[in-house]
């Protein structure tokens, strides 16, 4: 038997993946052994039908969250980070936000603290699954979201404070700001260098999956010179990097006559709020979406309304260096230990995982087999109610479907 071996990467910067590949996971909070339980079971289905029991996953628990700030202290150790960085790819579910520890959120914490700069969310209907859309089918799209900065980089003072009050004074003095009194203060930065690699890895995953566009999305006719720059900047990089992949929408109509050539993407930007809008009555229209980090927090969510809800919304978040996939729901602590709530979430990001390492062969086998299963109406109890003659069942349950539909 093969020994199990870490993930590395050569000298071109791709990854070497052994076929007993060692793989770091966290458990994660309140509902997240329930949901991790039953993705695990999925995924060593999965490879083991996909490559006939010739590749494995070793999992490596790391304690992160409530696990890890009963073990020592801490809810996120440097050694933790360390291992993720080390092992190149990691799998989590949710995680709560401690109350009064000094972090803000453990979720953006990670991503931060390890770069993952492109928070990747693919939104694609499945079949049975209940919709508020009429044509739900038309749905195919994937965010790639800022993670680094933004008004989530969390530079922000609280209203009445020292550090406010100083910010407020060179604001009005310095700068010649019209603030009312007494504000709360947040900084919003947007830069070059994370828009441009933000960007890049999005035109690199239309190309890689063929999606015919990359919409840059943005508030710039407000915020100028920070979403307005963000859609200036990805404009740039995609001229500078990929000028014999794509054209631009001016070009399409104004050189192509509005006939996309073979083989070229289309970069076009919209307005965020017209975004949200268009995607709901033409969503064929778009394929990659990038965007700065709160746009692509909201849009994310909103698209996952209309194919499920965010159980049924996968999620990864993306260095040049590492990747680490995730649920994208919270903890939901009410139901936690329960053996109820729906582990799709995990589970087709557990998906996303194995694209990501090279092993699509059995990412897509989770994928139809667990079309397969909630078409069959074997469903947790989130669709059971909203699916007419389905019937409900458990998580770990709903877990082994999916694997008893891979033979």
């Amino acid at each position: 038997m093969s020994q199990p071996e870490k993930i590395t990467k050569n000298s071109d910067g791709e990854l070497v993946v052994p076929d007993h590949a060692i793989i770091p996971f966290i458990e994660g909070d309140g509902i997240g052994p329930d949901i991790w339980r039953a993705t695990q079971a999925v995924i060593d289905g999965a490879v083991k039908t996909a490559f006939n029991g010739e590749r494995k996953i070793h999992w490596r628990e790391l304690s992160v969250g409530e696990k890890g700030y009963k073990k020592d202290g801490q809810w996120l150790s440097d050694e933790a980070l360390a291992d993720i960085r080390e092992h190149m790819v990691a799998i989590k579910g949710p995680l709560t936000t401690p109350v009064g520890e000094g972090i803000r959120s453990l979720n953006v914490s990670i991503r931060q603290k390890l770069d993952l700069f492109a928070c990747i969310r693919p939104v694609k209907y499945i079949e049975s699954v209940p919709s508020p859309m009429k044509n739900p089918r038309d749905i195919n799209m994937v965010v790639f979201r800022e993670n680094t900065e933004d008004v989530y980089a969390g530079i922000e003072w609280a209203a009445g404070s020292e550090e406010a009050e100083r910010v407020c004074t060179f604001l009005r003095d310095t700068m010649g700001a019209d603030l009312p009194e007494n504000p709360g203060i947040g900084i919003k930065p947007i830069s070059a260098k994370n828009t441009k690699r933000l960007v890049a890895k999005a035109i690199e995953y239309a190309i890689e999956n063929d999606y015919s566009s990359v919409t840059l999305m943005h508030k710039g006719n407000i915020m100028k010179f920070t979403e307005g720059a963000f859609r200036n900047w990805g404009y740039e990089v995609a001229l500078e990097q990929y000028r014999d992949r794509i054209i631009t929408e001016d070009e399409l109509w104004d050189t192509y006559g509005g006939k996309q050539p073979a083989g070229r993407i289309v970069i076009k930007d919209r307005i965020a709020d017209m975004l949200f809008q268009q995607t709901l009555l033409r969503p064929e229209e778009f394929g990659v979406i990038a965007t700065p980090n709160l746009n692509g927090d909201y849009i994310s969510d909103a698209l996952a309304a209309q194919v499920g809800g965010l159980g049924m919304a996968p999620g990864a978040n993306v260095s040049n260096d590492c990747a680490v996939f995730e649920a994208t729901h919270g903890t939901a602590p009410k139901y936690a230990g329960l053996d109820k709530v729906n582990p799709s979430s995990l589970i087709l990001s557990g998906a996303l995982m194995l694209d990501h390492i090279g092993w699509k062969d059995a990412g897509n086998l989770i994928r139809t087999s667990l079309q397969a299963t909630v078409q069959a109406g074997k469903v947790t109890y989130d669709l059971a109610r909203q699916i007419e003659g389905a019937k409900e069942v458990t998580c770990s349950a709903f877990g082994q479907a999916i694997v008893a539909r891979m033979g």
